[in-house]
């Protein structure tokens, strides 16, 4: 009865492996050059799913579970080095499109054939008994290393990423990039109990073959969300993400750029004289703004302009101009009574409902629509007190 149920487990695993690796690297993508980075993002990725197939295809036709317990052991943990390296090269490309070199791309093959040799070493050399399992023991450790130092990679680049396009943009692209961290974070927790199932007694492994599912839907399903922002996102980086660096020294180094750079007074205190001519304005509530646009507004760098904002409100560039917003969005649900929230959040310059309420909730403590409602009834208490 286990056997049957470990079968029909992996046939149901592999075929959801084989669709999504076979979309990934077939399906269409706009016919546009920002897309060129995206499209070899996913085709990583769908080498990824496809090498994993082969894995559970191995698994389903030769039966190596029933045949030798730690040859299958063996067998996933050298599948799995490979793959991590794949998954995590095809979403840090996606947040820069330069971390993948030819060095790096050699650099962990020879490491991966590195492992797989010591995996044949413990298979085949060390005797069965403790030496054996400590020998198995040491290479999940190894693998379970191996992929927690790509997933540290990956978070820098996206804080990276972050840091760059709150501190250029007005508007919140960083949510569009936010499921990448939800994903790490799922896939450091998966590859670790994935390694561990692996080690179930027979009568259990269909429950390895199981958990990689919900995994796999998941990445699909934002793969395919993506790609809907991605020219946004891409567009909004593509300036700013320096070229051919490092992405961890690159993050340090901009990071501390603008908070550690400081401002001649004299320059502080003309862009000072300028961002308060330019607030008056009300251009603030323009949907799309940068930091580039407006420091060409102000005749300034955009450097020096940052580093004012970063030093003299102590936040970025984005929550800086969300703040505005919001004051613009209390003025205008006082001075227009009749208009709708909806009608407010577009006038103050916020391209999302959900976005605005949420954070409306963050600064006041309460949804846009508690707070007309307590600003029309401190107005009608002060009617009547006058009355």
């Amino acid at each position: 009865m286990e056997h049957i149920l470990y079968s029909y487990s992996l046939c149901a695993s592999l075929s959801l492996l084989l669709f999504f690796g076979f979309s990934f690297l077939y399906s269409k993508t706009p016919d546009k050059a920002i897309f060129a980075n995206f499209l070899r993002s996913r085709r990583i990725m769908g080498a990824a799913l496809l090498l994993l197939s082969v894995n559970y295809s191995v698994h389903l036709l030769f039966e190596v579970r029933y045949m030798s317990h730690d040859a299958a052991i063996l067998l996933n943990l050298s599948t799995y080095f490979l793959c991590y390296w794949l998954f995590s090269s095809a979403l840090t490309s996606l947040l820069d499109r330069f971390y993948i070199t030819r060095r790096k791309f050699l650099i962990h093959l020879f490491m991966w054939a590195a492992f797989s040799l010591l995996s044949g070493i413990v298979l085949f050399v060390l005797p069965a008994g403790a030496a054996r399992e400590v020998g198995l023991t040491v290479m999940a450790v190894w693998l379970i290393s191996y992929g927690v130092v790509l997933s540290r990679r990956l978070l820098r680049a996206y804080k990276k990423a972050v840091h760059i396009i709150d501190n250029s943009l007005s508007d919140d692209i960083g949510s569009y990039i936010r499921w990448m961290s939800t994903f790490t974070y799922w896939a450091v927790i998966f590859g670790v109990v994935c390694g561990l199932l692996t080690f179930l007694p027979d009568k259990y492994i269909f429950v390895w073959a199981l958990s990689s599912v919900p995994f796999y839907i998941y990445l699909y399903v934002c793969y395919q969300n993506y790609q809907l922002f991605y020219e946004r996102v891409e567009n909004a980086m593509e300036d700013e993400m320096p070229a051919g660096e490092d992405t961890a020294s690159a993050q340090c180094s901009d990071e501390d750029g603008a908070a550690a750079y400081e401002l001649p007074p004299a320059t502080a205190e003309i862009i000072e004289g300028k961002i308060g001519a330019w607030i008056d304005t009300g251009e603030y509530v323009r949907p799309g703004l940068t930091i580039r646009e407006l420091a060409r507004t102000l005749h300034t760098n955009r450097t020096y302009l940052s580093a004012y904002i970063n030093t003299v409100y102590g936040m970025s560039f984005r929550n800086w101009i969300t703040d505005l917003r919001m004051g613009d969005a209390k003025r205008n649900i006082e001075r227009y009574p009749q208009k709708s929230i909806a009608e407010i959040a577009e006038m103050s310059g916020f391209l999302s409902m959900s976005h605005f309420i949420k954070t409306f909730k963050e600064k006041e403590g309460c949804s846009p629509a508690k707070w007309k409602q307590a600003l029309q009834k401190g107005s009608n208490t002060d009617e009547a007190k006058d009355a």
